[in-house]
């Protein structure tokens, strides 16, 4: 009997892999390393990422310059120096239509049924997909700084603050991109995915105090371009930079616009997190 016993006995089992968060944050590096991998595959990707935000710098710079009024200047570098800011946040917006495009092109091919079949975190291929987008964003952010160095650009508070400014745009820039992940996998295209992600983003970006000083609009515009959350990053930049055009206003996230641009960020991301993670659970190719 007891030979029969060990004959059948269980092998001891070998080590469990862990759990929580660990175990999510090594699956969201595994396919952030897998999606960074294809981009750089890709290189058009980057190349046509890079092309779009030095058009603008160059366009609004030299060709609207002149005709901006900030405060009493209509000095093109002053509305240069007051303009960077603007463009550097809605760099990083922006990637929100490529990560949804991203993210909708694995649900048509069927590669997001494939990553929920195996035993990963949940989340992490929402989660690896965002970290791969942050670091080209980055990549996007470092070349354009280098861009409007050239074009006249400075930064008048220290490189700490500056590094600060940098992080705050790369952190709203995080956050849009839980909102593309959302769209990538409502809609059943990359097409559709592409346009979803672009239609809103023009009204938070231009209604804003990017482009223009938003003491020159009209009252109520004025009202909604200072709650704006991309105006709060936009302002803790020039505040941060030393940039011309900081906005006067007495709202709230104008007055303290540092903490209200990480509220905002962070507000983003925990709603439009929560919001994707629980559609990729039932989202089907």
């Amino acid at each position: 009997m007891s030979a029969v016993t060990d004959t059948v006995r269980t092998p001891p089992a070998g080590p469990r892999p862990a759990g929580g968060i660990g175990q999510s944050a090594r699956d969201s590096l595994v396919v952030a390393k897998r999606n960074l991998i294809r981009m750089s595959r890709i290189p058009e990707m980057i190349i046509f990422g890079l092309i779009q935000p030095i058009m603008f710098v160059v366009l609004f710079s030299y060709v609207f310059g002149g005709s901006m009024k900030i405060g009493t200047s209509t000095d093109p570098e002053v509305y240069r120096n007051f303009l960077m800011a603007g463009i550097f946040a809605q760099t990083v917006t922006f990637a929100t239509a490529g990560a949804g495009a991203g993210i909708a092109d694995d649900m048509h091919k069927g590669l997001i049924d494939r990553f929920r079949s195996l035993p990963m975190a949940r989340g992490a291929v929402l989660t690896g997909r965002t970290i791969a987008d942050l670091v080209q964003t980055a990549l996007t952010l470092l070349v354009l700084a280098i861009v409007a160095l050239l074009v006249g650009w400075r930064i008048h508070e220290g490189i700490w603050k500056a590094l600060g400014a940098f992080g705050l745009l790369l952190l709203l820039g995080y956050a849009f991109t839980w909102v593309g992940a959302l769209i990538g996998l409502s809609v059943r295209t990359p097409e559709a995915a592409t346009s979803g992600g672009l239609i809103w983003l023009f009204p938070v970006t231009f209604i804003s105090n990017a482009f223009v000083d938003s003491s020159q609009m009209t009252p109520w515009l004025r009202h909604v371009a200072d709650w704006n959350p991309f105006s709060a990053t936009v302002q803790a930049c020039r505040e941060l930079f030393g940039n011309p055009g900081v906005s006067k206003s007495d709202a709230w996230p104008m007055q303290h616009s540092v903490w209200a641009s990480l509220i905002y960020s962070v507000l983003i991301v925990v709603l439009f997190r929560t919001l994707a993670v629980r559609k990729y659970r039932s989202a089907t190719a």
